[in-house]
């Protein structure tokens, strides 16, 4: 039995994994979706330090040592905890996202509007990311999605514990491939996974968000690397 800590990219909360959490169960996992501070509606102000302690604070009360799956920019959230609790976080899951390194912005990516970074819609996101989504799947997410403060998204990524990159990782890649994956880490793009001391990669033949259109699929990925 694994503690996974399960946390979203932007505009989504933990109800993104709805899908997810009853297989996790039922392999004998205990999954925890998280709500983070922010994510509230209508929307509140919020830093990315506010994040970062709630994930903290979810990995200091599980009851072992924890596996946690951060998606998209929340990749960085899931490498922010193993960097403070490397004795904690037993793997890093990231799904369809890279961490950044100490010192960079969180995710200054989209603009902001009056304080929030509303979801952009789908325009920009063509392509792969999400040609795997129907047209009420998108509706569904668009409808669900909730603006992120300014403060996260161009909040500061504090890093400190070069024990970090003794915390396995697990890369699972959705829109793009495994090789184009090993490529741009191997090119010093990624330079936090560079010096992982145990990085895999994972295939899933999905979109930006597998969660909502591959859960399944996801699942079993999950509950194969927390067995590894």
């Amino acid at each position: 039995m694994t503690d996974i800590l399960l946390i979203a990219g932007l505009w989504l909360d933990g109800s993104a994994w709805d899908g997810v959490l009853p297989g996790l169960r039922v392999h004998g996992h205990r999954p925890v979706a998280l709500f983070l501070p922010g994510q509230g509606a209508p929307p509140v102000r919020a830093s990315l330090d506010d994040q970062r302690e709630a994930v903290l604070a979810a990995v200091d009360t599980a009851v072992g040592p924890v596996m946690v799956v951060g998606h998209s920019a929340a990749a960085t959230l899931a490498w922010m905890a193993a960097d403070a609790r490397p004795d904690k976080v037993a793997r890093v899951v990231l799904i369809g996202g890279f961490p950044e390194g100490d010192g960079q912005v969180y995710a200054d990516i989209f603009p902001v509007v009056d304080g929030v970074v509303p979801f952009p819609g789908w325009a920009s996101f063509e392509g792969p990311d999400a040609a795997d989504l129907d047209a009420q799947q998108r509706g569904a997410i668009a409808a669900r999605a909730v603006p992120v403060p300014e403060g996260v998204v161009k909040g500061i990524v504090k890093l400190g514990s070069d024990r970090r990159y003794d915390v396995p990782v697990t890369l699972i890649c959705p829109e793009f491939s495994v090789a184009q994956a090993e490529a741009w880490i191997e090119g010093g793009q990624v330079p936090e996974l560079v010096r992982a001391r145990q990085l895999d990669y994972v295939d899933i033949d999905s979109g930006h968000w597998p969660m909502f259109t591959r859960p399944a699929e996801l699942v079993d990925l999950l509950d194969r690397i927390a067995h590894a």
